[in-house]
């Protein structure tokens, strides 16, 4: 990942509203939630959800499909888990991790697998 990419990532969830959204949307899983449901639990204005979805969408962090009339939102599992890689990748690089750190190079290389 890009620095450029990773900055776009961060100041997207760098808001509270969409912050809320997209752990309300990872919480929700692959299936995702529709609009309606969103806004349920996150209050907000029609007009704002829509403005705070297109900002998460723009950044890669979460994926949209239509079904019918209604329009799905699913976190984008996959930009997440490079963002957090991206912001790991030298994790005690000159001490060596420790055992309360993140995931080492060595179980990022098997996941990678």
């Amino acid at each position: 990942m890009e620095s450029k990419t990773a900055i776009s990532a961060l100041s997207a969830l760098a808001q509270e509203t969409r912050l809320a959204i997209h752990r309300l949307l990872v919480e929700a899983g692959p299936t995702g939630l529709s609009v309606g449901e969103i806004g349920a639990a996150v209050p907000t204005a029609p007009a704002t959800l829509s403005f705070h979805l297109k900002e998460l969408a723009n950044a890669g962090l979460v994926l949209a499909r239509q079904e019918g009339r209604y329009i799905f939102y699913s976190a984008n599992y996959e930009r997440m888990n490079t963002l957090l890689a991206f912001l790991t990748e030298n994790c005690c690089a000159r001490d060596g991790c420790a055992p309360s750190c993140g995931p080492t190079k060595k179980s990022t290389q098997r996941s990678k697998a």
